[in-house]
């Protein structure tokens, strides 16, 4: 009996005091290239890559960890962006699957239009003022081409440095010559930022899971600025 007593004070003891607060390292939005560029095969590529990456037990470690708030865009020309999964809280096992299939399953919105790789970046920039208090906000960007409509992206930089957002780019080589040191001198971002290169499609998934590891386990930076621009 005494148990039992003893029991029921601990349960509403923690109850009172509630659970603890989610703590979240990383806002993290995946833009994905859906330019005319790439073909049916390429863009399955990438959705299942990304999925596939997620599901990589040290990235998903890694997350789980840190607390992480994930969302997918979708981009091609000037007005073609879409947020193809809202943001989705990682903070358990279950949180991952279910957004890995969720990604798996998005179907694609445009197939043959231009690059506008700065609208892409204005877009996503956009996604964080819905996001979730996390340490760190970053736009993890994939791309096959230059960008050839739009803004240059290179004019939406001061907007990221403004609000602490950092963009790195995973670059599928083949298209364009040299086009992973396009991205590191025209796309990229904010301290730390970095490209991975891919050199082909088939390379994608392991690039992929590479450039999440990095990103999620990067340290935390402790300092968070909401779109107003002010610290917190």
């Amino acid at each position: 009996m005494l148990r039992v007593m003893f029991r029921a004070v601990i349960t509403a003891c923690a109850l009172s005091l509630g659970a603890p607060a989610w703590s979240c390292d990383i806002a993290l939005v995946l833009a994905v290239d859906v330019s005319g560029s790439v073909d049916r095969d390429e863009y399955r590529i990438q959705m299942d890559g990304l999925a596939e990456a997620l599901r990589d037990p040290s990235v998903a470690d890694a997350l789980l960890v840190g607390g992480a708030a994930i969302a997918v865009v979708q981009w091609t020309g000037t007005t073609r962006q879409a947020l193809s999964v809202p943001w989705t809280e990682v903070t358990a096992p279950n949180d991952l699957d279910t957004l890995a299939r969720r990604i798996e399953a998005v179907p694609r919105e445009w197939r043959n239009y231009s690059t506008a790789i700065g609208e892409a970046l204005s877009f996503s920039l956009t996604q964080f003022e819905t996001a979730p208090v996390c340490a760190r906000r970053v736009i993890d960007i994939s791309g096959d081409g230059l960008s050839n409509e739009g803004v240059p992206p290179t004019q939406i930089h001061a907007q990221l440095v403004d609000l602490d957002v950092t963009v790195n780019a995973l670059v599928i080589e083949g298209a364009e010559p040299d086009l992973t040191a396009y991205f590191r001198e025209n796309v990229i971002s904010g301290a730390g930022a970095f490209v991975i290169t891919a050199n082909s499609y088939e390379d994608y998934p392991d690039r992929m899971r590479r450039k999440l590891l990095r990103e999620v386990s990067k340290p935390v930076s402790g300092r968070v600025i909401p779109l107003t621009g002010k610290p917190m």
